[in-house]
C-alpha cells in the first residue's frame, strides 16, 4: 500500500487535533534544525524567516543588528517571508565592504530591488541609476560639484540662509534667563534649513521653509511624504504594494499624489529656466546646478533628465546633513567638555582677526571658508558624531553573479548584500574598547593640529569606492557653518527626559525630534 492509499484509507480518522500536533511538530523540528545549522546567526523562523525577530525588535532594530553581528563574528545570513524572494547577508567586515564597493564594484549595483522602489520619485536620477547611466551622471556630478563657481555659490547661499533666516528664527525662539517658552524642535528646523539650502543650490529656488513662523510649504511637505512613502516599500512585500500601486489605493495613492506635486514643481522650474535661457541667451547671473547643466553647450539634456538629476540631489542634500547635525547637537549637550573645546577653537580662530577688544564677541560674526577649514576639532567632533550616528545607517547592494566574500561567505545571484554602518561603529575589533564612546580625539593627530584619515571601508558614512559621496566637502562645510554659528551664540539645552531614539527608516532621524531650549551665551563666560 502506498503512502497516498494509506492516507486515503485513514483520512476519516485524522482529526483537526492531529493536524495541529503534526504542524507544531514540524514547526519545532524546523526550528531545531535551523538552530543546529545556523548557530551564530539570528533565528530564521519557518515560513516567516527573520520577520518575527524584526517585528519584536523594531524599536531597537539597529542595536539588535549590532548585537547579532557581534555574535555572528561580523556577518550573518537572513531570509524573508517564504516566496517573498528576500534573502542575503548583513556584514560589518571592512574587507567585505571593500570587496563589494570597489574590488567587484560591477557585481554589486543598487539593483532592481532598490531601483523599482525609488523609480516613481527619482526616475533615472544618479542615486537610482546603475551601469553606464550612472557613470555619465557621476562624471557630470563630479565636474559640477568641484567647480569653483558652484563651490563659491554654495558658500554664499549657505551664509545668507544661516545669517538672514536661521539665526533670525533662533533669535525669535531663544529663551533668556527667567523666561519660559515651549521647546523648539531642532530636527524640524534643520530639515527646513537643509531643504531650502539644497533647493537653492540645485534648482536656484528658495522654497521658503525657514522663516520665523515655520510655514507649511506644499512642495516641501510633498517631498517629505513622497520620501517616507517610498521607503515604506522596503518594509512592505511587493505582492502588497504593487497591487496597491496598480489600483491607486492606500499609501500608494498618497505616494502618487505626493510625487506628482514634486515632479510638477521641478518640471515647472526646469521649464521656466528654459524660457529664461531662450529669452536672455545665457544664464550667467545664475550659478545653481540646474542653470549650469542647462547652459552646457556640449550636451542637450532633456527636461526629464534635468528634473531627475536635481530631485536626486535634493533627496541626498536634505536629509543627510540635517540628521547629522541633530545627533551632533544632542551629543554636544551630553558631553559639555567637547562643547567647551569646540568653543575654545572657534574663539581662537575669531581672535586671529585682531579685532578691537570686545568686538570679537559681536553676534554678527560670519565665518569665512578658510576659517571653517581651520576648525579641526569641530570637524573631529562632527566626524565622531557621524561615526556613531551615520545619516544613512545601512547600505544595500544586489548580487549579479555568484561570489565569495573575503571572509568566506558565499553569495548567490539575486542575494542582497548589506553593510550596516551604524553597527560598524560599535564593533570593538574595529574601533577599540571605547568604540561606543563619543570621543572626537580619535580623529586628531597626536599633535592635535591635523585630522586622522580612516579607511573609507571602515568609516563608510559617505559611502565608499566609486560611489563615494561627491558632496562630502559641501556637507562638511555646511555642517561646520551651522554648528559653529549656533554654538557661538547659543547653548542648546535638550528637553529634560527626552530619549534620542532612531526612527526606523533608511535615514537615521530621531523618532521624536529634538526638543531644545536655546539660551544666549554670555560674553564674559565665553571669554573665560
Amino acid at each position: 500500500m502506498t503512502a497516498i492509499e494509506w492516507l486515503q484509507s485513514h483520512a476519516h480518522h485524522v482529526s483537526l487535533w492531529d493536524l495541529t500536533i503534526a504542524f507544531f511538530g514540524y514547526f519545532i523540528f524546523s526550528c531545531v534544525v535551523e538552530r543546529l545549522t545556523n548557530k551564530n546567526g539570528p533565528m530564521l523562523w519557518p515560513v516567516f524567516g527573520i520577520l518575527p525577530t524584526i517585528l519584536f525588535c523594531q524599536y531597537e532594530l539597529y542595536d539588535w543588528v549590532t548585537r547579532a553581528l557581534a555574535k555572528a563574528g561580523g556577518t550573518f545570513r537572513y531570509r524573508g517571508v517564504a516566496f517573498g524572494g528576500a534573502r542575503g547577508i548583513i556584514t560589518v567586515d571592512p574587507a567585505n565592504v571593500e570587496h563589494m564597493v570597489r574590488t567587484r564594484f560591477g557585481n554589486y549595483p543598487k539593483g532592481k530591488y532598490y531601483r523599482e522602489r525609488f523609480s516613481d520619485l527619482l526616475g533615472g536620477g544618479i542615486f537610482n541609476a546603475d551601469d553606464a547611466e550612472w557613470k555619465e551622471q557621476r562624471r557630470l556630478a563630479t565636474s559640477e560639484m568641484h567647480s569653483s563657481r558652484l563651490v563659491r555659490h554654495s558658500y554664499d547661499t549657505m551664509r545668507e540662509l544661516v545669517h538672514c533666516k536661521l539665526l533670525k528664527l533662533l533669535e525669535a525662539r531663544a529663551v533668556p534667563p527667567g523666561d519660559d517658552k515651549p521647546p523648539l524642535d531642532l530636527q524640524d528646523v534643520l530639515l527646513r534649513f537643509t531643504f531650502d539650502n539644497i533647493c537653492t543650490a540645485a534648482l536656484g529656488i528658495d522654497p521658503g521653509c525657514l522663516t520665523v513662523d515655520l510655514p507649511d510649504v506644499l512642495f516641501a511637505r510633498a517631498f517629505e511624504e513622497a520620501t517616507e512613502l517610498t521607503l515604506l516599500r522596503f518594509m512592505v512585500p511587493p505582492f502588497v504594494w504593487k497591487p496597491l500601486r496598480f489600483l491607486s489605493l492606500g499609501h500608494e495613492r498618497r505616494l502618487k499624489e505626493a510625487v506628482e506635486i514634486v515632479h510638477n514643481f521641478a518640471d515647472k522650474t526646469v521649464s521656466d529656466r528654459r524660457t529664461e535661457l531662450s529669452k536672455l541667451g545665457r544664464l550667467s547671473d545664475r550659478s545653481d546646478l540646474l542653470s549650469r547643466l542647462m547652459e552646457d553647450n556640449n550636451h542637450n539634456y532633456s527636461n526629464k533628465f534635468l528634473r531627475d538629476f536635481c530631485v536626486s540631489f535634493i533627496l541626498a542634500g536634505r536629509d543627510t546633513s540635517s540628521v547629522a547635525l541633530v545627533w551632533f547637537f544632542w551629543l554636544i549637550y551630553k558631553h559639555p567638555k567637547v562643547e567647551a573645546k569646540a568653543l575654545s577653537e572657534i574663539h581662537q580662530i575669531i581672535l586671529r582677526r585682531r579685532l578691537p577688544v570686545g568686538q570679537e564677541m559681536h553676534q554678527d560674526v560670519v565665518f569665512t571658508p578658510e576659517e571653517l577649514t581651520d576648525m579641526v576639532y569641530l570637524q573631529a567632533a562632527l566626524s565622531e558624531s557621524l561615526r556613531l550616528y551615520p545619516a544613512v545607517p545601512m547600505e544595500l547592494k544586489e548580487v549579479q553573479e555568484d561570489d565569495v566574500l573575503p571572509d568566506g561567505t558565499e553569495l548567490k545571484q539575486g542575494d542582497r548584500a548589506m553593510f550596516c554602518i551604524f553597527s560598524m561603529a560599535r564593533i570593538e575589533a574595529l574601533w577599540g574598547r571605547d568604540c561606543e564612546e563619543f570621543r572626537p580625539e580619535r580623529w586628531l593627530r597626536d599633535d592635535g593640529q591635523g585630522l586622522v584619515s580612516e579607511s573609507q571601508f571602515k568609516y563608510a558614512v559617505f559611502n565608499a569606492g566609486p560611489r563615494l559621496c561627491v558632496g562630502k566637502k559641501f556637507a562638511y562645510m555646511q555642517m561646520k557653518m551651522v554648528a559653529a554659528t549656533v554654538l557661538w551664540r547659543y547653548s542648546v539645552v535638550v528637553a529634560e527626559g527626552h530619549r534620542a531614539v532612531p526612527k526606523l527608516t533608511t535615514t537615521l532621524y530621531m523618532k521624536h525630534g529634538l526638543p531644545v531650549t536655546l539660551r544666549p551665551r554670555v560674553a564674559v563666560a565665553m571669554k573665560s
